[in-house]
């Protein structure tokens, strides 16, 4: 009891003192508080002054801005703040401006080189016309005139135009690329105004044109004759040089001499040559016609019952080899039933330097009344070439093409163009095999190395603007892979694309396999055929038939562009080897 009163007490002791206290700091006079009663010398107040009363930390308040506005106007604050680090502080501005004018010195080389090379081009082109032809003629001297397929004879004057129109509109859309380049640094709003661009606005990014659309063949411009064989009239097809490409050149050349003779041709049998019809639509050649032209050699079989005998042999070619036919292939003619008379030449003609041939030299020399003939084989023959190469062929008939792929091939190429490929792409000839010794043979040599050639179709997939290329060749898979790392446009790799292995996942070739076509090379070879030949541009191998077959489909369906070219074409290889 006496403690909780002690402990009372105490408490209200302390809150008498804590009022006191707060009473006698409140009626101390600040040292800077005006005396109000009375002035410095102790006289009464003579007159009223306001009251100013003042805290430290009211003055600190009033001080602290004061003195930042003097540093603020006295000193230089960027250097005072400013440290030796800031000074190697990254800044991502300064390195895109540095990587996007590097980009556009690479783009400023490339169209430096590509205007040398134009430039180049059509001094030659107009160096080659003049000494070709220095005075403007009518003639139709058919020794004056260059071969279509040779890229380093001149182009003619149309064909060259559109060239030469092409390749000023790919450099104004690479000097278009080349500011857009410079300009993406500034994307902040000094970017390229429309207005201020130097590019002819009605050009477009196509140049108000596709730079690489398809050629008007002018196929009603054809100059033609009508194939009408007699029924009882037949000739025997024989093709020995070469890949079934060679085969099929050889074949189209002789439907030319059947139609000029007036003869039903005979396909080879698959015992003495390729299985034709495993690749090639024989039916559709004699729709096209609307008769019988063509017949397989079991039709013949049948035809001539038991009787299988070539009534005259006569050679078209006279050297190396009559008929360019040897020993081995008459024992496999005679091993088949076929009989025959002795090989004779009809003139002197030889494979390694063909003479120029007319269809007036071509009847009088193989017009005969038996009733089957063989003339051998005529791959290497010169017979009215500009007529036999024209787009369609030099045979009057209701469509784009005679010799044509099978259906089959042709909607399994279509399917595996919607699978992989898509609307727009690029197709690759690129022969290696062999080419080697073969292009240098040549002067001059076609064989480029993968780095020259890279550059070239890096070239090509930029002026036509595709995504992807398909790739046919017979490279090794170390030369693929280092054409795929250096095929690139913009930064970025153009894919190359190449028909996988079966796979029972995919569909897209599930037509040849239910039909026993699966696994087939020259099935495999005709389907590659297909694809390039339905592709948006070609680029093709110089000397390779299987590229010069592909170009005649190009040609004969109207897809041949006007970006097709052989690989690096005008270009010599940069490296050469020495002959061995």
């Amino acid at each position: 009891m006496d403690r909780e009163t002690s402990s009372d007490d105490e408490e209200d002791r302390q809150k008498l003192i804590d009022q006191h206290e707060r009473i006698t700091k409140s009626a101390r006079r600040s040292a800077l508080q005006i005396d109000e009663s009375k002035d410095r010398f102790g006289n009464g107040r003579r007159f009223s002054l306001p009251t100013f009363s003042f805290n430290k930390r009211y003055l600190f308040a009033i001080l602290l801005p004061l003195f930042i506005v003097i540093i603020y106007f006295t000193a230089d604050v960027k250097n005072l703040f400013q440290t030796s680090v800031s000074n190697i502080k990254f800044d991502p501005s300064i390195n895109r401006m540095r990587e996007s004018e590097l980009r556009a010195l690479y783009l400023l080389r490339q169209q430096q080189l590509r205007l040398f090379k134009l430039w180049n081009t059509t001094f030659v082109t107009e160096l080659n016309s003049t000494l070709v032809n220095p005075v403007t003629s009518t003639s139709n001297n058919s020794s004056l005139s260059p071969s279509l397929h040779d890229p380093l004879l001149p182009f003619s004057s149309s064909a060259f135009f559109e060239e030469f129109k092409s390749s000023v509109l790919n450099q104004i859309s690479l000097n278009k690329q080349i500011q857009q380049v410079i300009l993406s640094s500034h994307q902040s709003g000094n970017s390229l105004d429309s207005s201020d661009n130097v590019t002819d606005p009605s050009l477009g990014d196509s140049g108000g044109l596709d730079r690489c659309r398809k050629v008007d063949q002018k196929l009603s411009q054809r100059r033609t004759i009508e194939w009408k064989p007699s029924s009882n009239k037949f000739l025997f097809a024989i093709c020995l040089s070469g890949q079934m490409s060679n085969h099929l050149i050889c074949l189209e050349k002789h439907m030319f001499f059947a139609a000029l003779l007036n003869r039903i041709l005979v396909i080879p049998s698959s015992k003495f040559d390729y299985q034709y019809n495993r690749v090639l639509d024989i039916d559709h050649i004699n729709k096209c016609l609307g008769r019988k032209v063509v017949v397989t050699f079991e039709e013949f079989e049948e035809i001539k019952k038991n009787h299988l005998h070539i009534d005259r042999f006569i050679c078209y070619f006279s050297s190396p080899k009559p008929c360019y036919v040897d020993g081995e292939h008459v024992k496999k003619l005679k091993s088949m039933g076929i009989s025959m008379n002795k090989l004779e030449p009809a003139w002197v003609e030889d494979t390694n330097k063909p003479k120029k041939r007319t269809v007036q030299d071509v009847k009088a020399k193989f017009s005969f009344d038996d009733n089957v003939i063989a003339i051998g084989d005529v791959f290497y023959a010169d017979v009215e070439q500009e007529w036999v190469m024209q787009p369609g062929g030099p045979l009057a008939h209701k469509c784009k093409t005679l010799i044509e792929p099978s259906r089959l091939i042709m909607l399994t190429a279509q399917r595996f163009i919607q699978t992989f490929m898509g609307e727009r792409f690029i197709a690759l000839h690129f022969r290696r095999h062999g080419f080697l010794k073969f292009c240098n043979a040549k002067k001059p040599s076609c064989f480029f190395p993968i780095p020259q050639a890279a550059d070239c179709i890096s070239q090509l997939v930029e002026r036509a603007n595709t995504p992807v290329i398909y790739l046919s060749t017979d490279a090794a898979e170390s030369e693929i892979s280092l054409l795929q790392s250096l095929v690139v446009v913009n930064g970025k790799t153009v894919p190359l694309v190449k028909r996988p292995a079966r796979n029972s996942a995919e569909k897209w070739d599930a037509l040849l396999y239910r039909h026993g076509l699966e696994g087939d090379s020259q099935v495999e070879a005709m389907l590659d055929k297909t694809i390039c030949a339905m592709s948006t541009v070609f680029i093709g191998s110089s000397g390779s038939t299987f590229t010069e077959d592909i170009l005649r489909l190009r040609k004969d369906w109207g897809s041949a562009s006007l970006c097709d070219e052989y690989i690096c074409q005008g270009e010599l290889p940069n490296f050469i080897a020495e002959d061995d």
